[in-house]
């Protein structure tokens, strides 16, 4: 892992925000389908989205690990371009495709409900990503939890303690 494959922390129009940029060797459609068909997001994507695959859409989120679901609402659905979604009650996620010749550049922005869970989602939204890669590429993704443990020092170090304040859910422990 290099720096440049962590994501970043910024703040934009005074809320917090980390983003994520992957280019992908697969084209647009391919990656289009991995990210918003429920069969294919099983492999990436932390919690069963359930909902219509369109905006102002209600979303039911399920965490089958922690036996947890909450709310959230499709915000813009542009096929082959944008999906984003409430992501509970105060954050969201946006997942922009752009085609660059046969690959696809995928950028992933959380806008977060508050600054100390930044290093959290960011390990969080790292590892998914790192499923997704290995998915598309047809290998078998790492275990849920495996990269998160491994990556979130590096985002507490590279966001600082303010972003390191809120932690996993009660319960959840990641593998050892």
């Amino acid at each position: 892992m290099t720096e440049g494959d962590l994501g970043t922390l910024a703040e934009h129009e005074g809320e917090w925000q980390v983003r994520f940029e992957r280019r992908l060797r697969h084209p647009l459609e391919k990656v289009w389908r991995a990210v918003t068909e429920r069969e294919h997001m099983q492999a990436w994507f932390p919690d069963e989205m359930d909902g219509e695959r369109r905006a102002g859409a209600p979303l039911t989120f399920r965490d089958k690990g922690m036996n947890m679901t909450f709310e959230g609402e499709m915000l813009v659905f542009e096929p082959m371009s944008t999906m984003e979604l409430q992501w509970g009650p105060t954050n969201k996620l946006r997942i922009d495709l752009r085609a660059d010749g046969d690959e696809t550049v995928l950028t992933l922005v959380e806008t977060l409900g508050e600054l100390g869970e930044a290093a959290r989602d960011a390990a969080g939204w790292h590892e998914c990503l790192d499923r997704l890669v290995a998915d598309l590429a047809g290998e078998e993704p790492p275990s849920f939890g495996t990269v998160w443990a491994r990556i979130h020092p590096a985002y507490v170090e590279a966001f600082g303690p303010e972003a390191a304040t809120i932690g996993p859910p009660e319960g959840w422990q990641p593998p050892s």
